[in-house]
């Protein structure tokens, strides 16, 4: 194996170019005239002279390094890292859509505007939410606009006093780190011996003080919470309001909508659940859903429908005001309406069949290999313990690099915190038989490894083009840029 070309870095040659200018065909200024004399280089950048064909075999083959959806399993947990329809992006293409500048008149933009409209309207029905706003472009910035929403309530009440937000011990990170942003107390609730919120911790903790109880459900440990209906009514008798984390709603699509279940407030991943891109730092949204109550605090503006036209309605008083330039990533947002309306109401619920088909199928085949701490049906994903393997020097981060020698995405390590050792794996629906059975041989491989042979373990990964780093040194001494 390896690449026909070596992939090195230093390939300049004097006077080589990769690309040609046409003539100017304007009258030349001298750059003093245009800029400060402090702002004029004194010398050429040292940039590397290569040609075309030597840029495009470099970073062609630095793009076969990457790992993705589109070229092998990535079973990362709480993520759903679910494959990218090609059409999402033939849509997303149009030139109605890719050429359109977000600050044209209203009466030009009436298909962009329709679309966010008729979205916005799925998105509530799929949630069970009376309205939803498309700005927020990540689910972080979801749970901030969804946690201002709620302070924003609860201070048009009189009630200042609700400073406090619930967390379970076994929430994303994100959760405590949005109620801090927004000047929030968090208070963390515990789990019980099902891997679920326990009802006693939650009724000690519930008071005067508390704004909101931020839920995933199902949880990161994959387990739907079978007590959600007496949490909700526990949070709202005290006064509180319930937010739902849509980073795992690819369970639940077309079975279980948040709205009916008690949640006053629901975040969504479309770059999740909905097949937008994930990764690499973006694009993402993170649409916020609300109940009828809470319409009034959503961010402006709204898009509006008023016979047959749409506009952009800024005249509202009580919102929390922007928390997006714009309208939020339109982008993101054209690829979410594509699969929504390519699958419709039959095929989203599809999706959270086989998800969770696939889910308890490797749970199934890989328990007693592996340590599991809640034994029972799981939803979209799960969470294995590497405890076993611990016992023979193998740690859960040396099986998730043995994985790469295998050709598969290490899944999530080491979260949710309360599981020692965790491994969380969500195999999405997208996946087939064939590749799961092939994951499942893989981590039984490593079982055994761990067991017979435990040093090829822990020196792994063996087959890619750099061996296992020293992420320590990494993250302490970054190198970010390219020096010649």
């Amino acid at each position: 194996m390896g690449h026909p070309i070596p992939l090195i870095f230093e390939r300049s040659v004097p006077g080589r170019t990769g690309y040609s200018l046409p003539e100017c065909d304007v009258p030349e200024v001298p750059v003093q005239q245009l800029l400060p004399a402090g702002q004029i280089r004194q010398e050429a950048p040292r940039l590397p002279q290569v040609s075309e064909g030597d840029v495009i075999r470099h970073y062609v083959n630095l793009s076969s390094l990457n790992h993705s959806v589109d070229t092998g399993f990535y079973p990362l947990g709480s993520c759903t890292m679910k494959y990218n329809p090609k059409v999402n992006e033939t849509a997303t293409r149009l030139p109605g859509f890719a050429r359109l500048h977000p600050l044209v008149p209203e009466r030009c933009a009436q298909g962009a505007l329709e679309l966010m409209y008729n979205l916005e309207q799925y998105l509530a029905e799929i949630t069970g939410m009376d309205a939803v706003s498309l700005q927020p472009v990540a689910g972080a910035h979801g749970e901030y606009t969804g946690l201002k929403i709620i302070a924003a309530y609860h201070k048009a009440r009189g009630d200042h006093k609700r400073t406090t937000v619930l967390v379970p011990d076994s929430a994303h990170g994100t959760n405590p780190a949005s109620a801090a942003m927004v000047g929030m107390k968090i208070v963390e609730v515990k789990s019980d011996c099902h891997g679920c919120v326990c009802l006693e911790d939650l009724k000690a903790k519930v008071d005067d003080t508390v704004a909101a109880l931020m839920l995933t459900n199902p949880n990161t440990l994959g387990l739907f919470d079978i007590n959600i209906a007496e949490i909700a009514e526990i949070v709202h008798n005290a006064g509180g309001l319930l937010y739902y984390d849509g980073a795992n709603a690819n369970a639940i699509l077309g079975k279980v909508r948040p709205g009916d279940t008690g949640f006053d407030v629901v975040h969504l991943n479309l770059h999740k659940t909905f097949s937008t891109p994930h990764g690499g730092g973006g694009p993402g949204s993170g649409p916020v859903g609300v109940k009828a109550q809470l319409i009034p605090y959503l961010p402006a503006p709204r898009v509006v429908k008023e016979g047959d036209q749409y506009r952009l309605d800024y005249n509202l008083p009580d919102s929390i005001g922007k928390v997006h330039s714009f309208y939020g990533n339109f982008g993101v947002n054209v690829r979410a309406y594509t699969y929504i309306r390519m699958m419709g109401g039959e095929g989203l619920e599809r999706v959270s069949e086989d998800a969770v088909l696939n889910a308890n199928y490797l749970q199934a085949r890989l328990k007693g290999h592996y340590h599991l701490e809640y034994d029972r049906l799981c939803m979209h994903e799960f969470v294995l313990s590497g405890k076993l393997q611990k016992a023979h020097g193998v740690r859960t981060l040396d099986i998730a690099k043995r994985l790469l020698d295998f050709g598969v995405h290490p899944p999530t390590i080491y979260f949710p915190l309360i599981i020692d050792e965790a491994i969380m794996i969500e195999p999405t629906e997208t996946e087939g038989k064939e590749t799961l059975d092939y994951f499942i041989d893989v981590m039984l491989q490593i079982a055994r490894e761990a067991k017979e042979d435990p040093e090829n373990v822990t020196q792994a990964p063996h087959t890619t083009p750099v061996s296992r780093l020293d992420e320590v040194g990494a993250a302490r001494n970054p190198v970010l840029r390219w020096q010649p």
